[in-house]
C-alpha cells in the first residue's frame, strides 16, 4: 500500500475525529461528516490533496488499533442499520421521468425546497455526508486504488464476528440487501425486454425464449442457491473474505462459478439483443422512448453484473486482492452518482447525449454519399458540386431581383426563404451538391463508424483517420466545384442581362457595397459563423426527419393511401414512396435551411440588430456580379479583400458546422476528451506525412479497417 510522504499534515485533525469514534457508544452521521470533511480538498479538482488525506488516514489506522476497531465497527453498523436497496437499484440509473418533470424536480430540490433526508436510507446518508455538489469530482479523481487501500487499512479480517454481533435486532444484513437489489434489477431488466417499443424491433421477445425472461428465472434460482449455501448470515462478509490467507474449497469455487457463469451468459444475451435492436433502429428508425429504454437496459445490466461480481467474490472468499477493489469501485460509482442527483448540468448533458444518439443513429447513412473514397467517387462529387454552383448562381441572381422589388422586410424575408429553400431542394433533386451542407452530414457518418467501447477495454479510433481524410478532401472538392462555376455563371448572367435589358444588373454603388459585405473583416467572420450554426441545425433536422420517416414507416403508409393509388397507379406510387423514404429528411432539411438563412436577416431587421449571414457559395457570386457591373474596374485592394473574405467565409462555414455536428455526434458515442485528442493527433500526423491525400485521392483507394457504412457499434 502507498503511504503519504508527510502524514502529519492532516493527522491531528483526523485523530481528533477518530477519538470521537472511540468515545461514542453509538457514532452518528455527524462523525462521518467530520471524517469526510478532513478528506475533502479545498478545491474539488485538487485530487492530490484528497489522496494525501486518505493515505494519512490509512497511516493512522495502521498504527492505532483502537481507531481501526472503532471506525470499522461504526462503518459496519452504518451498513447494517440502513436500507441499501434503492442505492443499488436507482442511483446512477437514468431516470424514467419526462424531461421537464425531472428538470423541475431537480431545480426545486437544488434551489427552492431542499430534500428531506431519510437517514434510514443509505443513499440519503451518503448525500448528507458528501454534501457538496462538487464532491463527485475528487471522489472520482483519487481513483479506485486509493479507496481500495483505505478499505484494506480497516482490516476487516481482524475480528470476523465482532461487528455482526453488535447489529441491531431488526437490521438487515448488507449482503441480503445486495441480493434483494439484484432481484429488483432482474425484474426491471425483464420489464424493459417486454416494453412495446423494444418488442416492436424484435418480435421474438414476446416468446418464451426471450433472454429477458430467462435471466429473471435464472436470477431467482441463483439467489435461492446463494442464500442456501451462505444462509445469508448477518456476519461480516467483508471480514470473511478479506483474509488473503484463507484456503478456498475447490469444489465450492467450481459450483459457484457455474452458477454465476450461466447467469452472466443470459445477461450478455440481453445486452446482445439491445445492441441488435440499436443496429436495427439505425435503419428502421428510433424514438426517444426506445433510446431511453436501451440506455436504461445498458445501465441496469452493468449494475447487475457488478453486484454479481461483488456477491460472488464475497461468497467464494477469494481474498482482499479481488474483493476489495470491486467494493471500492462500486462505492466510488455510487457516491459520484448520488452527489449528482440534483445536478441540472449533468442531467442536461445526459439528455444531449440521448437526443444526439437518436439523431446520429440514422443521420450517418446520408453522410456516406458525401464522402469520396476513390478517384471515381471524387470526380462524381466534383461534377455534382459544379451543378450546384450553376443553380446557386441563379439563386443569387433571383435574390437581387427580390431585393429590388421594394417589398416590406417580412415579405422580402419570406421571398428570400422560398428562393433559398426551393433552390437547395432543386439542387438535391438534381443530385447536385452544396459544399457547406456536407459537414453536418459527414460528421454523423464519422460518428456512426465509431465502435462502442467494451466494458473491459478501450475504444479503437484508428480506423477513423482514413475516413476523416476522405471527408476533408471531399469537402475541398465540393467547395472548389461550387465556386468554380458559381462565379463564371454569375458573370454570364450579368452579361446576358446587360445585352437584353441595356443596363448593368447591379448599380455601381450596389456592386461596390456587395464587395464590401464579403471583404475580410470581423463582421464577415461573425456572419459566416451564424451561417455555420444554421448549417449544423439543418443537419440535425435532416437526421431527425430521416429517423422519423423510417420509424413511422412513412413509405409503407404512403402505399396504403387509396386516392394516391388510384391517381398514380401501383407502380408509380411505389417509386414515389421509395423516393420519399430515401430523401424526405434531405428535402425538409434543405428547405428549412433556406428559411433559416433568410430568418436571420429578418430578425435583424425586425429588432434593429446587426444580424446577417455569409455563405461561401453566395458570397463567391458577389464577385462575379460586381465585376461585370463595374466593367471589371474593381479596385485591386477591394477585390483582394473580397477574395480573401470569400475563402475565409468558406473556412468558417465548414469549421463551425462540422465542429458542432462532430461534437454532438461524439457526445452520442460517449467519446472522451482524451480519445478525441488522440484521434485528432493522428489526423495531424497523417497531414504532415501525406498532405496530398487531403486534397486529392491517391491512385489506389485507402483501405480503412472499418467501412464507413458500418452501423453504430
Amino acid at each position: 500500500m502507498k503511504k503519504a510522504i508527510d502524514p502529519q499534515n492532516h493527522q491531528s485533525a483526523l485523530e481528533c475525529v477518530l477519538d470521537s469514534f472511540v468515545e461514542a457508544a453509538e457514532p452518528d452521521i455527524a462523525l462521518f461528516n467530520d471524517l469526510v470533511s478532513c478528506m475533502r480538498p479545498r478545491r474539488a479538482r485538487d485530487c492530490d490533496a484528497a489522496r494525501h488525506a486518505i493515505y494519512t488516514l490509512c497511516f493512522v489506522l495502521e498504527h492505532r488499533e483502537d481507531y481501526r476497531v472503532a471506525l470499522r465497527g461504526a462503518l459496519w453498523r452504518l451498513l447494517s442499520e440502513r436500507r441499501q436497496q434503492s442505492l443499488y437499484t436507482d442511483v446512477g440509473i437514468f431516470p424514467n421521468n419526462g424531461f421537464f418533470t425531472e428538470v423541475t424536480h431537480r431545480f426545486v430540490r437544488s434551489t427552492l425546497l431542499p430534500d428531506l433526508f431519510d437517514l434510514c436510507q443509505l443513499r440519503d446518508v451518503i448525500a448528507k455526508v458528501f454534501k457538496r455538489a462538487s464532491d463527485h469530482v475528487w471522489v472520482r479523481d483519487v481513483g479506485v486504488g486509493t479507496w481500495t487501500d483505505l478499505l484494506r487499512a480497516l482490516r476487516f479480517d481482524e475480528a470476523p464476528g465482532e461487528e455482526g454481533a453488535r447489529e441491531a435486532p431488526d437490521a438487515m444484513p448488507p449482503l441480503r440487501q445486495l441480493l434483494e437489489a439484484l432481484r429488483v434489477l432482474s425484474y426491471r431488466i425483464a420489464a424493459i425486454g417486454l416494453e412495446p417499443e423494444v418488442c416492436r424491433h424484435d418480435p421474438t421477445l414476446d416468446s418464451e425464449h426471450s433472454p429477458f425472461i430467462a435471466q429473471n428465472q435464472e436470477m431467482l434460482a441463483y439467489l435461492a442457491r446463494f442464500e442456501t449455501s451462505c444462509g445469508a448470515a448477518p456476519a461480516s462478509i467483508i471480514a470473511h473474505c478479506a483474509d488473503a490467507d484463507t484456503d478456498t474449497d475447490t469444489s465450492d469455487l467450481r459450483a459457484s462459478g457455474t452458477d454465476k457463469a450461466h447467469l452472466v451468459v443470459l445477461l450478455d444475451q440481453c445486452r446482445e439483443v439491445g445492441d441488435r435492436i440499436r443496429r436495427r433502429a439505425a435503419h428502421t428508425g428510433t424514438s426517444v422512448s426506445l433510446t431511453l429504454h436501451l440506455l436504461r437496459l445498458k445501465q441496469h445490466l452493468a449494475r447487475a453484473e457488478l453486484l454479481i461480481d461483488v456477491a460472488d467474490a464475497l461468497r467464494q472468499k477469494h481474498g482482499a486482492a479481488n474483493v476489495l477493489p470491486m467494493i471500492a469501485e462500486l462505492a466510488s460509482e455510487l457516491i459520484q452518482a448520488e452527489c449528482c442527483r440534483n445536478n441540472l448540468r449533468d442531467y442536461f448533458r445526459q439528455n444531449v447525449e440521448l437526443i444526439a444518439l437518436r439523431v446520429t443513429e440514422n443521420a450517418g447513412h446520408a453522410g456516406e454519399h458525401y464522402i469520396a473514397s476513390s478517384r471515381k467517387d471524387y470526380f462524381a462529387l466534383l461534377r455534382s458540386a459544379l451543378l450546384g454552383g450553376i443553380i446557386i448562381a441563379c439563386m443569387s441572381a433571383l435574390k437581387f431581383v427580390i431585393a429590388g422589388c421594394g417589398w416590406t422586410p417580412l415579405n422580402e424575408s419570406i421571398g428570400f426563404g422560398l428562393n433559398y429553400g426551393l433552390g437547395f431542394v432543386l439542387i438535391h433533386i438534381l443530385r447536385g451538391t452544396v459544399a457547406t451542407k456536407q459537414p453536418a452530414m459527414t460528421a454523423h457518418a464519422l460518428a456512426a463508424a465509431i465502435k462502442d467501447s467494451s466494458r473491459k477495454g478501450g475504444r479503437d479510433l484508428d480506423h477513423l483517420v482514413t475516413l476523416i481524410v476522405r471527408t476533408m478532401r471531399s469537402q475541398t472538392a465540393a467547395i472548389f466545384g461550387n465556386v468554380a462555376l458559381a462565379v463564371p455563371v454569375a458573370m454570364l448572367i450579368g452579361f446576358a442581362y446587360r445585352q437584353v435589358i441595356g443596363h448593368s444588373f447591379l448599380s455601381p454603388e450596389r456592386a461596390t457595397h456587395l464587395l464590401g459585405e464579403v471583404a475580410f473583416k470581423p463582421s464577415t467572420l461573425i456572419y459566416a459563423a451564424i451561417a455555420g450554426i444554421c448549417l449544423f441545425l439543418a443537419g440535425q433536422i435532416n437526421g431527425y426527419c430521416d429517423n422519423v420517416c423510417a420509424y413511422e414507416r412513412i413509405p409503407e403508409r404512403i402505399m396504403h393511401i387509396r386516392w394516391a393509388r388510384r391517381l398514380f397507379g401501383e407502380r408509380h406510387l411505389w417509386r414515389i414512396a421509395n423516393y420519399v423514404g430515401g430523401n424526405l429528411g434531405a428535402l425538409i432539411g434543405n428547405f428549412v435551411f433556406g428559411f433559416m438563412l433568410s430568418s436571420v436577416w429578418g430578425l435583424g431587421m425586425l429588432f434593429g440588430l446587426p444580424l446577417d449571414i455569409r455563405h461561401v457559395a453566395f458570397a463567391s457570386t458577389y464577385s462575379g456580379f460586381a465585376s461585370v457591373s463595374l466593367d471589371f474596374a474593381v479596385p485591386h485592394t477591394l477585390l483582394l479583400a473580397a477574395m480573401a473574405g470569400t475563402w475565409a467565409i468558406g473556412a468558417i462555414n465548414l469549421l463551425v458546422s462540422f465542429s458542432l455536428a462532430m461534437w454532438v455526434a461524439l457526445r452520442a458515442r460517449n467519446v472522451s476528451f482524451a480519445e478525441t485528442r488522440r484521434l485528432f493527433g493522428d489526423v495531424l500526423r497523417h497531414l504532415r506525412n501525406h498532405p496530398r491525400e487531403f486534397v486529392f485521392p491517391p491512385r489506389s483507394p485507402l483501405v480503412a479497417r472499418s467501412d464507413a457504412s458500418g452501423g453504430p457499434g
